[in-house]
């Protein structure tokens, strides 16, 4: 028997069908090892920064099955995706069966040419890229831990920080500064309505601004006062040329700006498009197209618009790292149009499939027209008109959405009469800098060297799970709470988030994968700096607040000052005399009212009094000291509103109700934390009558414990107690 090992299931189906059953193809489900949570064990870092992976967790079966296939396998195939994470995913798998000189075959596209034509030429696993993976997964761990680990200790438990993360989010909070830094102007916006002698409107704007009243009044005087003529026409013949093909990032802002996916949902659904052998690889920082693939386009443009559209270009990649083997992002088949149920599956293959086709067509030709108009005194500043026709439509009759909706205006000759019909001021402020959305963050990192085409789709979902950011629509608005880690960065680790080093550190990691750098020198040379600055930063003050409140806010308990603090909703203001003081206002001022009593003590630190607050996820009680004891649990209206009506199987005395945890929501006990009774999903009231368990609403989790999918004993990696 011969094994193929892939990392996607979705992807071992599509090749098994082209190996006609000469190869059994499994899948390790991603990766099988990773590093452990704790920190100390992670990294030997006295011994080379040698890392210690344990296989995964949920992965044990997977290894145990790639395990049993390779001992009756005469021989074995790794075919994980062509990068960097692939090639460590594949090293992996070589490690955990004891290959010896594992045999490794990599192409860009699932096609049965090229599947059949990889495995005829296997390679030896590239220890380079492998490890250019393993040093960006150990610098990412060392300094997300050890960032995470100062801001834990010196703002508040729970924030976190990372290597590209970090300067993304100083990216982000530098706009939200420049915005509340913008101070605006008014100006006035003066539009002509006018008649050409052959009765045709035209409506022309003034190319000044006026700033002041006074000045708009005299221009509205002296043009109703003269009479108008056309003072000049400039023609322009222009070429507009087509995009280079998608690389990824450029896929994943055009699928934001057209489609309105966000990046991490754009390569999601790429991912299947490439497993079902519709597309080539969709992490790729080429532009290149193979000649295969030129021809087969320009076949497809003559044969669809005819001959005179065909016009040959190789684009030149920006990414100076870029490796030209690949290709970009293209049909495998541009011959074949979409067909499947999946409308997002379908709108994304289509992007893909003009922009390639645009990208080999030739020049579309348009004649820009300039008319610009004044009265004859020359008293007013002059107005002015664009416009423009297509003459030659090239590439844009392929991609439609790219072409602007031409302005076509009236055939005018200097010196020709108009006839002013209506002039109108209209006053406007200047407007403050655009925040970004996720694909003008992902421009914006490309343009600083920042991050690399397999990290941008998860750097703004990270930010934004953090809470660090809101997406409202497509408009990322940083948070109070991002604001503050970022501001803690910059004052403390301003060299370690700054765009040079983030990305002279990227260019590091693409010498190592080149064979230029040393793994363990390279990682030396940047950890030794840093942890000495992260060690000296244990002498610095906790930062229990963010400031002072604004002059003349006092606490409308005391009357005292108050400052500025960070809650898990964002900023608020609390008297200086906090805890003695429980006075609070929000940010703007308004007066925030005092927690009500529910008459307990606290039963953690027996001196507090127990009061009702209000969290992100409704009512809760905590002890009035916190932060000094930190007890808190839910309500009783807050628990009895999310009632099951179940009762819970293990204590047999409290209902079952709905929580909502880090992971998304769970059902527990209601007298949970003392009943830790807990399943991952809505209790149906029935027992499993093969284990005893609560039976749940059903799920597709795998591998199982109980072979009944509805039962919660079905996953055996979350934690429930037996009845």
């Amino acid at each position: 028997m011969k094994l193929l090992i892939v990392e996607s299931p979705a992807k071992a189906k599509t090749i098994e069908k082209y190996l006609d059953n000469k190869y059994k193809v499994l899948a390790s489900v991603g990766h099988i090892r990773d590093l452990p949570k704790s920190n100390k064990k992670a990294i030997d870092i006295a011994g080379g920064f040698i890392p210690h992976y344990e296989i995964a967790k949920g992965k044990q079966d997977v290894v145990d099955r790639l395990e049993l296939a390779a001992e009756k396998a005469d021989e074995i195939l790794l075919a994980t995706d062509p990068d960097r994470e692939g090639e460590a995913i594949a090293w992996h798998i070589a490690e955990l069966l004891k290959l010896k000189k594992a045999k490794r075959v990599v192409f860009h596209e699932i096609t049965k040419n090229a599947v059949t034509e990889a495995i005829q030429h296997p390679r030896l696993i590239d220890n380079n890229l492998r490890q250019a993976q393993e040093a960006r997964r150990v610098l990412d761990r060392l300094v997300g831990y050890d960032l995470s680990g100062v801001i834990w200790k010196k703002v508040r438990y729970g924030l976190s920080a990372g290597r590209v993360q970090s300067p993304a989010l100083r990216i982000i909070i530098e706009k939200e500064r420049e915005i509340r830094a913008f101070i605006p102007e008014t100006y006035w916006v003066i539009e002509a309505l006018l008649k050409t002698k052959a009765n045709e409107k035209i409506t022309l704007i003034s190319s000044d601004e006026p700033k002041t009243q006074e000045k708009v009044d005299e221009i509205l005087k002296n043009a109703k006062e003269s009479s108008w003529i056309v003072t000049s026409v400039e023609e322009k013949e222009v070429k507009q040329e087509p995009r280079a093909p998608f690389i990824t990032s450029t896929l994943q802002q055009t699928a934001n700006n057209r489609l309105s996916m966000s990046p991490s949902r754009t390569m999601s659904v790429a991912q299947k498009l490439y497993e079902a052998g519709h597309i080539t690889y969709m992490r790729t920082d080429s532009t290149n197209l193979s000649i295969e693939a030129i021809a087969s386009v320009h076949a497809e443009i003559e044969k669809t618009f005819g001959k005179e559209y065909v016009e040959a270009r190789v684009f030149k990649t920006k990414s100076k790292n870029a490796q030209e083997a690949h290709e970009a992002i293209r049909p495998t088949d541009i011959s074949k149009k979409f067909v499947g149920s999946s409308s997002e599956q379908k709108n994304l293959y289509e992007l893909i499939r003009v922009r390639t086709i645009a990208s080999q067509m030739a020049s579309a030709r348009v004649m820009r027209t300039k008319i610009t108009a004044n009265t004859i005194k020359n008293n007013i500043p002059d107005f002015y008109t664009m416009g423009s026709r297509i003459l030659f439509p090239g590439w844009l009759l392929a991609d439609k959405d790219a072409a602007r909706e031409e302005i076509i205006l009236p055939k005018l000759s200097e010196k020709d009469p108009l006839t002013l019909i209506d002039i109108t001021p209209e006053q406007k402020e200047t407007q403050p800098p655009k925040r970004y959305s996720e694909a003008g963050l992902i421009r914006e990192l490309e343009k600083r060297g920042i991050g690399r085409p397999s990290t941008y789709a998860t750097i703004s979902q990270t930010l934004i799970t953090r809470g660090y950011v809101n997406r409202e629509g497509r408009t990322l608005f940083g948070t109070d709470t991002g604001e503050v880690v970022s501001d803690f960065l910059e004052g403390n680790f301003a060299e370690y988030i700054s765009d040079s080093f983030t990305a002279e550190m990227e260019e590091e990691l693409d010498d190592i994968a080149n064979g230029k750098r040393e793994y363990t020198k390279t990682l030396k040379d940047f950890y030794t700096p840093f942890a000495k600055q992260v060690k000296s930063k244990d002498r610095l003050p906790k930062v229990t607040n963010m400031g002072d409140a604004p002059e003349g806010i006092l606490c409308p308990v005391c009357g005292k000052k108050m400052v500025i603090k960070l809650a898990r909703n964002g900023k608020f203001l609390s008297c200086i005399n906090f805890p003695e003081c429980t006075g609070a206002r929000t940010i703007d001022g308004k007066e925030l009212a005092a927690p009500k009593e529910t008459g307990e003590s606290c039963p953690k630190c027996k001196n507090g009094k127990l009061v009702l607050r209000e969290g992100r996820f409704g009512e809760f009680i905590a002890c009035l000291n916190y932060p000094k004891c930190k007890y808190v649990k839910e309500s009783d209206d807050a628990i009895k509103a999310r009632s099951t009506g179940i009762v819970c199987p293990l204590c047999k005395k409290d209902e079952m109700s709905e929580r909502r945890g880090r992971f998304g929501i769970f059902y527990s006990c209601s007298n949970y934390p003392d009943c830790k009774y807990a399943i991952k999903a809505k209790p149906t009231g029935n027992i499993c009558k093969l284990c005893g368990a609560l039976m749940m609403e059903g799920t597709k989790t795998i591998p199982e414990r109980c072979s009944d999918k509805s039962c919660a004993n079905h996953n055996p990696h979350k934690l429930v107690e037996k009845t």
